[in-house]
């Protein structure tokens, strides 16, 4: 985490949809690298999210985390008790996922005069990652964070570098839906890990450190190599 705060500003897609999003500079020794959207799970831009954006620009990426359920819900944050998965669902399957790509495209346009911009996304958050990285023009790179429903779209084509993190013993995404991304996306650049769904995330109790600190090294290569 950086001691670089962000904070929450207004931003207007594309259909002119006004919502928020979390931005903050980027730091640390090496100047600015490139700009990154941090896309959310559906519990949105909480803590851990922040947390997440804040630790990227310390890496010396401007980072945009869009709040997406804006669409439904202003100023949704959640935890991860049992409720609040429930709540985040529901906001979740009232999203449609294009309007979802509008917001973290118009994030990206915001980044894009100043360099090459890649998107990292978690959980819900992965499959808009994916999505985007199939649909927008001027991504340079995607990475995508056990994307429940990537396999949804396993069809589409990624205009960009693409690297994905999975969990082995995560029961919502089953082995055979990573092998078969794979097998319809060779070039992509898939892990696996002796996980559990949310790994990454040190607020849950599915939280692996060994795997985050490892699928973390992997993601700030990738973006060195295709982001800056």
């Amino acid at each position: 985490m950086s001691d670089n705060k962000g904070r929450m500003v207004d931003l207007t897609a594309a259909d002119e949809h006004t919502y928020q999003a979390y931005h903050v500079h980027a730091s640390g020794d090496r100047g600015r690298r490139g700009g990154l959207v941090v896309i959310q799970e559906i519990f949105g831009v909480n803590s851990h999210i922040r947390n997440v954006a804040d630790g990227y620009a310390a890496q010396g990426y401007e980072v945009y985390a869009p709040a997406l359920f804006d669409r439904i819900e202003r100023g949704v944050e959640l935890g991860y008790s049992e409720d609040d998965i429930a709540s985040g669902i529901a906001l979740m399957q009232k999203m449609d996922i294009t309007n979802a790509v509008l917001d973290v495209q118009n994030c990206a346009g915001a980044l894009r005069g100043e360099g090459p911009v890649g998107l990292v996304g978690y959980c819900w958050g992965g499959t808009v990652s994916w999505v985007t990285a199939c649909r927008a023009i001027g991504v340079a790179a995607a990475v995508c964070y056990y994307g429940g429903n990537i396999i949804g779209h396993v069809d589409l084509s990624p205009k960009c570098p693409v690297m994905m993190h999975f969990g082995e013993q995560d029961a919502a995404i089953p082995m055979d839906a990573v092998d078969a991304i794979r097998a319809k996306h060779p070039k992509a650049d898939i892990h696996v890990y002796d996980a559990d769904h949310g790994f990454n995330c040190d607020q849950r109790a599915s939280y692996n450190d060994t795997a985050a600190a490892l699928a973390l090294e992997r993601s700030l290569e990738f973006f060195g190599q295709h982001v800056g």
